[in-house]
């Protein structure tokens, strides 16, 4: 246990603020925007709370120093303040009136087990088999055939269809929209195998998920592994599993442990080998299980910058760095100049000196949500910046929970909570891509059902 006569009074008031927020959402979960905003709270406290007791705060405070961190937990109480006062009015305008949670129905009513709602289930569950068989075969096209590579890489080697450099061009664009398109497919086969009753769909896409799952459990990137397992493990667990809270919180607990070991075991063998090769090697998890989680470091990272604004070694760009994230989708084969994410900072961060085709730096540093909210507007404008963010991505989220008696709406939406956590090292598109591509596929879909619809009615 950490020792607690080390953090400032600001750390428990950041601390308590948190504990209200996320029973005030618990409280609301029965209105479409009450889940999202816990989710984000979740996040909040396991990005930046969890930083401090995990990790080694007394070091936080020899390296960047008391002023920089009491500023931190500032920051962080101003950005779930802000946060609280805006979610309701932003997601109401994103989702309309604010009706009862369609997700909170689910659960409590199960509409999903209804015949005409699983019939568009298993029509949906057809219409992504042909697109996936469509993936799969350019996927194999890149990669000379090598199905093992693609689709067992537990075997001893994994290959990576879609790999581009850092600096896009060419058909970098095309391949990067594959690589988000699939992690939208895969983890939507996991929910429709979690929520099915057809025997035949649910043997489809199991058999997907078979397929497309080891593509990403023996990665090196942890974030996909919680895109795509985390939506189907949570559909199994709030919409099949039968039983009471407790039941359900005891597999999420299970759920929890098994993916922290797991990632003890990537982070162990992920500098030296692959993880295939790890793993066919026969390298143990059991001896991984003692290592430390690396990157919950978001605590730290604002200290850092509250450091370097104070010492004049960094500046708020004033919405550069939002703006690069908001343009990230054109390609730089249109655009040659197009601004780069977070190669300032890196720079600050002592990554510079790296080569041309990874922009000049080593590796990138992720800044966290409030992070990014202060390199964008400064110390005290950029937690509120951040917070109005999430309250749209709230927002954004109600909107799917409303039409959540639709099945591809709450798959978005599931994949929507999911990719939640991982913007507590970011609020970037770069983690939203599965989304907005699985945004568009089914905005596509319902277009083409309607006018189905429409020709058997005339």
């Amino acid at each position: 246990m950490p020792d607690f006569s080390l953090f400032p009074l600001s750390f428990p008031i950041a601390c308590f603020l948190l504990v209200v927020a996320g029973v005030n959402a618990w409280n609301k979960r029965r209105t479409s925007w009450g889940i999202p905003a816990l989710a984000v709270v979740v996040t909040v406290s396991v990005w930046y709370v969890g930083d401090a007791i995990y990790n080694d705060y007394a070091g936080y405070r020899s390296t960047i120093g008391d002023h920089a961190l009491e500023k931190a937990w500032w920051q962080i109480g101003l950005f779930v303040l802000a946060f609280m006062v805006l979610t309701p009015s932003v997601a109401e305008s994103f989702a309309g009136e604010l009706r009862p949670s369609q997700a909170v129905a689910i659960l409590e009513k199960r509409p999903l087990d209804q015949a005409h709602i699983q019939a568009k289930l298993d029509k949906f569950c057809r219409s992504m088999l042909y697109v996936w068989i469509a993936l799969m075969l350019v996927a194999l096209f890149r990669v000379e055939g090598d199905v093992v590579g693609l689709f067992a890489p537990y075997l001893g080697h994994k290959v990576d269809p879609w790999a581009r450099n850092r600096i896009g061009g060419g058909i970098d664009a095309i391949l990067s929209l594959a690589s988000y398109f699939q992690i939208f497919l895969t983890a939507g086969f996991g929910v429709i195998f979690a929520l099915a009753h057809n025997r035949q769909t649910r043997r489809i896409a199991l058999v997907v998920c078979l397929l497309a799952f080891p593509y990403y459990v023996f990665d090196r990137t942890r974030n996909t592994m919680l895109a795509t397992f985390v939506p189907g493990f949570s559909a199994w667990v709030f919409g099949r599993v039968r039983g009471k809270l407790a039941v359900k919180a005891g597999y999420i607990l299970g759920g929890v442990i098994l993916t922290s070991l797991w990632f003890n075991f990537v982070l162990e063998n992920r500098t030296s080998r692959s993880i295939a090769n790890a793993f066919a090697g026969g390298a143990s998890i059991r001896e991984a299980a003692g290592s430390k989680h690396l990157g919950l470091n978001m605590g730290e990272e604002l200290g850092w910058i509250n450091k370097f604004l104070e010492n004049g070694s960094y500046e708020p760009n004033w919405g550069m760095r939002y703006f690069a994230e908001a343009v990230n989708p054109v390609p730089r084969v249109i655009w040659p100049d197009k601004p780069m994410i977070g190669i300032d900072y890196a720079i600050a961060r002592g990554q510079g000196g790296g080569n041309a085709r990874s922009a000049g730096v080593h590796a990138t540093i992720s800044t966290g949500m409030i992070g990014q909210g202060v390199v964008n507007f400064g110390p005290w404008l950029g937690p509120i910046a951040a917070a109005f963010l999430m309250s749209v991505w709230c927002g954004i989220l109600a909107r799917q929970d409303r039409l959540g008696t639709q099945p591809a709406r709450l798959l978005l939406y599931a994949l929507g909570l999911a990719l939640t956590f991982n913007m507590g090292r970011d609020i970037t598109l770069l983690s939203l891509y599965p989304f907005i591509f699985g945004w568009i596929v089914i905005a596509y879909w319902e277009r083409r059902q309607a006018r189905t619809q429409d020709r058997i009615i005339c």
